[in-house]
C-alpha cells in the first residue's frame, strides 16, 4: 500500500484552526447524475454501509463495534475541536470519553494502533478506502459510523462576520452571501467542473482526490442531518434543530479553564451566535466592495463554492471584488475574522461557539454543511462475530 505522507497536508488538521463514492445529480441537472431526493437517499445508505446486514455478513452491530473499540482503548480522534461528536458517541453507549490522539495520516489504522478512527466522508475516508495517489486501498473492507445516523451530529462549514461588519455593511453581507451560495449550488449540481476549478486555484491535493471530495461535500451541502435532500434555494439555511443540536453538544462537550468565558459558554442561545437576516439579497448598492474571506485550510474542494463563484464572476455581478484566503500553518480563521485582517470566515459552528464565548462578537451568516461529515471508519475483519 502506499504511504500516506505525501497527502498529509489534507488530512485532519483542517479541521481545527480548522465522507461510498456515489455519483449523483443534485437540484436536477440530468448531466451530473442521479436525483436530488436520491442524493439524500444515497447518502443515508452510504453512511449505514458499514453494518451492512450483520445477519448475513457476520458484522457486528454499530454498539458493538464502538464498545470492543472503546474496551480496547483504540477509538481514535484528532482532538481539534472534532471530538466533540466522538465523545457524545461514547457517552450514549455509557463509555468513558477518552480517545487516542490521531496524527494528521491513517497510518494508525493502517497498522492497527487505532481500530475506529475518525475520517472526514470528503477527505480520509476516500484515501483509506481508495487507490489512488496517497491512497490506502482498502475498499469495501472499510465499515463506517456516520455520526449523523448516531444523532450526534454538530454542523461544520459555515460563513460568518463580526457583528459589527454585518450591522455596518448589511448590503455588503447580503451580496457576498447570495453570491457565495449561487457558487455552492452550481458546485453541488456540477461537482466534476468545481473540483477542475479548485484544482486550477491551487488544489492542496490530487485531481483524484479532489473530484472524490467534491462528490463527497456536495452530499454535505444537499442533505440534511436526517437525511432529507435540501433544495437548491434552501443552500445555505440554518436548521434549527441542526444548529441546536450542535450548540447543546458544545455546552456539554468544549471544556473552558476560564471562568467568565465558561459562564458564558452555558448561557449562549442561537440567537448570540446566527443570524438568517442575511439569506437574502434583492440587489443594491454595496457598502464595500473589496472583501477578503479566509477558509480553514488550503485550496480543495471543502471550499469549492466559494472558488466557483470567483471564477464564474458571481462576486463580479454583485459589485463585489473578493479575494479568497488560504488557511493553514497557525492562521485562526476566527481571529482573522474578529481582528479585521478579513472579511469573513469559514468555520465550524462548534468552533464560532467556543470563540464567543472567549470573548468575539462573531456572526453566523449561512451554514454551507447541512450534515456532519464525520464518520469513525474500522476495517470489517476487526469486528466479526
Amino acid at each position: 500500500m502506499k504511504h500516506y505522507e505525501k497527502q498529509k497536508s489534507v488530512s485532519g488538521i483542517t479541521r481545527s484552526k480548522l465522507s461510498c463514492n456515489i455519483v449523483h445529480r443534485l437540484f436536477g441537472d440530468a448531466s451530473s447524475s442521479s436525483t436530488a431526493e436520491s442524493s439524500a437517499a444515497s447518502a443515508d445508505a452510504s453512511s449505514s454501509a458499514a453494518e451492512g446486514s450483520s445477519e448475513s455478513t457476520g458484522l457486528m452491530s454499530d454498539e458493538e463495534i464502538i464498545k470492543k473499540a472503546s474496551s480496547e482503548n483504540k477509538v481514535g480522534n484528532w482532538g481539534l475541536g472534532n471530538e466533540y461528536e466522538i465523545q457524545a458517541l461514547l457517552s450514549k453507549y455509557g463509555l468513558p470519553t477518552d480517545y487516542i490522539t490521531m496524527d494528521f495520516t491513517m497510518d494508525q489504522i493502517d497498522k492497527d494502533t487505532i481500530t475506529l478512527a475518525s475520517a472526514m466522508t470528503f477527505n480520509e475516508l476516500g484515501l483509506i478506502k481508495n487507490s489512488y495517489d496517497g491512497g490506502y486501498n482498502y475498499g469495501d473492507e472499510i465499515g463506517v459510523i456516520d455520526m449523523n445516523d448516531e444523532g450526534v451530529a454538530m454542523l461544520e462549514d459555515n460563513l460568518f462576520c463580526t457583528k459589527e461588519f454585518a450591522k455596518n455593511n448589511p448590503n455588503t453581507v447580503k451580496a457576498f452571501v447570495a453570491a457565495s451560495m449561487k457558487g455552492w449550488t452550481y458546485s453541488c449540481e456540477h461537482p466534476d467542473e468545481a473540483a477542475e476549478i479548485v484544482f486550477k486555484y491551487g488544489s492542496s491535493v490530487s485531481a483524484d482526490h479532489q473530484k472524490y471530495m467534491a462528490s463527497e461535500v456536495a452530499k454535505l451541502v444537499t442533505t440534511d442531518t436526517k437525511g432529507n435532500a435540501v433544495s437548491a434555494s434552501d443552500v445555505g439555511k440554518m436548521d434549527e434543530d441542526a444548529m441546536q443540536q450542535t450548540l447543546d453538544l458544545a455546552k456539554q462537550y468544549i471544556k473552558l479553564d476560564d471562568a467568565t468565558a465558561a459562564d458564558k459558554l452555558a448561557k449562549l442561545t442561537l440567537d448570540d451566535i446566527r443570524s438568517s437576516d442575511y439569506l437574502t439579497y434583492d440587489g443594491g448598492a454595496v457598502e464595500k466592495s473589496d472583501l477578503k474571506v479566509q477558509l480553514k485550510w488550503l485550496p480543495q474542494a471543502q471550499f469549492m463554492g466559494y472558488y466557483v463563484a470567483l471564477d464564474k464572476g458571481y462576486y463580479k455581478d454583485n459589485g463585489l471584488n473578493v479575494e479568497i484566503v488560504s488557511g493553514g500553518g497557525d492562521v485562526s480563521e476566527t481571529v482573522a475574522v474578529s481582528n479585521g485582517t478579513v472579511d469573513f470566515g469559514v468555520t465550524w459552528v462548534s468552533n464560532l461557539i467556543n470563540a464567543n464565548a472567549g470573548g468575539m462578537e462573531l456572526l453566523e451568516v449561512a451554514q454551507v454543511y447541512q450534515r456532519s461529515g464525520l464518520v469513525l471508519c474500522y476495517k470489517k475483519s476487526q469486528f466479526t462475530k
